[in-house]
């Protein structure tokens, strides 16, 4: 049977949850995936990294697969991949078993997150952007869950409990089933060329970064001083002010939310590096969090604001896809520069991401700025 309005849009802020756990259950994991297999930052942050990998795979298969088909299928063909993946972590064991199946989990939540969005589009018309504040307000809820799974310890409990999940979002998908009448979404490549469209990439290029600098070799800094369950406790305190800021974000115009967001990415990635206190940790996490909630609601609203429903499938698919290349680079760069240069010096990679957001900003006519 096929879920009502309000019905489905329950079960698409569950499954947006339910992505968002997929990313965020990796960072208190990571001290116990170092511990059973020697890997130093450098290395533990390319694992994380392969997340990225596979979305950067997935946002274009999903896209096509809306153009062809309708959300529901993409959605079910991601949470397939995710079973795999989970089931790689379970029941695998060392970094050749964890690499491909961290890639897969990305494979399914490029998927996830193509098809939630279009699922909103073909189900409300008209509400897209308060459907979709409310997506990554689920999100925020789903990055809450994440470290929460974590929590539990070692590597294979975390993965099996979102494994269980995983099985309750395919039922969902189930009874979401196909709209009543199919929407159609198209591809117009001139709308990557609009100034509006540059900045909201820019914008979700440095919510990335600055999540994926927290979320890769930060941890093992954090760990020094707090447990496995104490550094899920601090990603989940950090993902609910993101939720808090992406909802009041949502209420104001994006492109200041966009501002503010990437100063407090700023300055709680290089305090969480540069300090080895963790009272100061707290404000360095919770700045972070705060960030990466009104940053993302910014760059969502100026992306739908330049790029009309019935032209963005490109426009997403590619938006998506700078997303996953910040979350990509991220934690490669930010473990690197761990390394070489110490933790304190972490914040010049989220700094690298900022620069692009200001010349986007600076270089757009005034109305793409929101001062005309």
């Amino acid at each position: 049977m096929v879920l009502g309005p309000r019905s489905a849009y329950a079960a698409l802020l569950g499954l947006a949850a339910l992505d968002a756990a997929g990313y965020s259950i990796i960072a208190p994991v990571v001290p116990a995936i170092a511990d059973e297999t020697g890997a130093g930052p450098a290395l533990v942050g390319a694992l994380v990294t392969m997340f990225a990998v596979g979305q950067l795979a997935g946002y274009p298969l999903a896209g096509r697969g809306i153009e062809r088909h309708h959300a529901s299928l993409v959605l079910a063909a991601a949470l397939a991949c995710m079973v795999v993946g989970d089931l790689g972590f379970i029941l695998g064991d060392g970094l050749a078993v964890y690499f491909p199946a961290r890639l897969l989990q990305g494979v399914g939540a490029g998927g996830l997150w193509i098809g939630i969005t279009f699922a909103v589009l073909e189900r409300f018309p008209g509400e897209e952007y308060r459907r979709l504040t409310g997506i990554l307000a689920a999100y925020s809820v789903g990055s809450i869950l994440g470290p929460s799974l974590g929590a539990l310890g070692g590597i294979r409990g975390p993965f099996l409990l979102h494994l269980g999940l995983v099985l309750a979002g395919a039922v969902a998908v189930a009874a979401l089933g196909a709209p009543r009448t199919p929407a159609r979404f198209g591809s117009d490549r001139t709308a990557l060329r609009a100034p509006g469209f540059w900045l909201a990439s820019a914008g979700i290029g440095l919510v990335a970064v600055g999540l994926g600098s927290l979320e890769g070799p930060l941890p093992l800094h954090f760990s020094t001083e707090l447990s496995q369950a104490a550094i899920a406790a601090l990603y989940v305190a950090g993902a609910v002010l993101a939720g808090a800021a992406a909802t009041l974000a949502g209420r104001t115009a994006p492109r200041p939310a966009l501002v503010a967001g990437g100063l407090a990415i700023l300055g709680g990635v290089a305090l969480a590096g540069a300090v080895a206190s963790v009272p100061l940790w707290v404000v360095a996490v919770a700045l972070t969090g705060v960030g990466v909630g009104a940053g993302e609601a910014g760059a969502l609203g100026i992306l739908l604001e330049s790029v009309g429903p019935e032209r963005i499938v490109t426009a997403m698919v590619v938006w998506s896809q700078l997303w996953a290349l910040g979350y990509l680079a991220a934690p490669v760069a930010a473990g690197g520069v761990a390394e070489t240069l110490g933790f304190g010096a972490v914040g010049l990679v989220p700094l690298a991401a900022a620069a692009l957001v200001a010349l986007a900003y600076l270089t757009a006519p005034a109305r793409d700025r929101g001062t005309a």
